[in-house]
């Protein structure tokens, strides 16, 4: 809660008073804040478990992938969000079985698939006609847009991320830490992986309302790497990677409200310049010591 307050006073503090209490009174801002506790909450759980599990480059890839899924919703008049649920999930199980079954390195294999599919999803936006104002939302991202399927969507997959990783907490810290002996000791890793895995993609996909195709990898990323800097325990980690997600998506927005600019980028500018100023900290704290 501390950082929420620091955030928030800071925000305010730049920010034109009358002007970010008009923004408050609108419906679509207040849908906007709820996405951002929703979406940072999201974002902080999962986000930490795949950046301690060397997993940052697969949610990018997913990510880059997902314009695939996107143009495929705009060619087939379809929400393109709709349209990105089912592919990130699959593409994410399916990306998973190749590292799994190929002799090639985990970031070989990554990098063939996102460059693969992010070419395919390129050339399939020359066959987009019109406007395609659709198609520029998910890219950029645009959080002020969402609208309440979005809300009940992202809480319906926090919740059943909650309740999976809660629920066999040691067992994934174990698997975490050192997937060898958590098999020895019979715990279910495969399935375990395969789960996690599926929820980090339906995450990858409802982030993309937020902050866009482009920009989605940073946004699981960088709240748990800034929290892995100020602490190394693991549930203390785990708790302020989770308060840095969600503070840091709702300054985003009222930035992006109050200055009149792109939602996606402001929020991600200031997840990096709070891990600019944690890092800067953390390193004198060391210096002076």
């Amino acid at each position: 809660m501390y950082l929420y307050s620091i955030l928030l006073t800071n925000l305010v503090a730049i920010a034109p008073g009358a002007d970010l209490v008009n923004l408050l009174q609108f419906p679509f801002m207040l849908r906007a804040i709820a996405g951002a506790v929703l979406m940072g909450i999201l974002g902080g759980l999962l986000g930490s478990f795949a950046t301690l599990r060397q997993l940052s480059f697969f949610s990018h890839a997913v990510g880059h992938a997902a314009l695939i899924g996107v143009v495929l919703g705009v060619l087939l008049q379809l929400d393109p969000t709709w349209m990105l649920l089912p592919f990130t999930l699959v593409f994410g199980v399916v990306v998973l079985y190749l590292i799994d079954k190929t002799d090639l390195a985990s970031d070989s294999v990554l990098v063939i698939v996102l460059s693969g599919a992010l070419s395919i999803g390129l050339l399939l936006t020359s066959f987009v006609p019109g406007y395609r104002g659709n198609l520029m939302r998910v890219l950029f991202g645009d959080i002020l847009a969402i609208d309440n399927t979005d809300l009940i969507v992202t809480l319906v997959l926090l919740v059943v991320s909650g309740v999976f990783l809660f629920s066999t907490l040691q067992q994934q810290i174990l698997l975490t830490l050192n997937p060898d002996v958590a098999q020895v000791q019979g715990v279910p890793v495969q399935l375990y992986r395969y789960t996690f895995v599926m929820l980090l993609s339906l995450a990858v996909a409802v982030t993309i309302t937020a902050v866009g195709v482009l920009l989605v990898n940073a946004f699981l990323v960088i709240p748990a790497s800034t929290a892995k800097l100020m602490s190394h325990h693991f549930h203390r980690f785990l708790v302020l990677s989770i308060i840095i997600g969600s503070t840091t998506s709702i300054a985003g927005i009222m930035v992006s409200g109050v200055f009149n600019l792109a939602s996606g980028p402001s929020i991600v500018v200031v997840q990096f310049l709070f891990f600019l100023g944690v890092f800067l900290s953390v390193k004198l704290k060391l210096k002076l010591n």
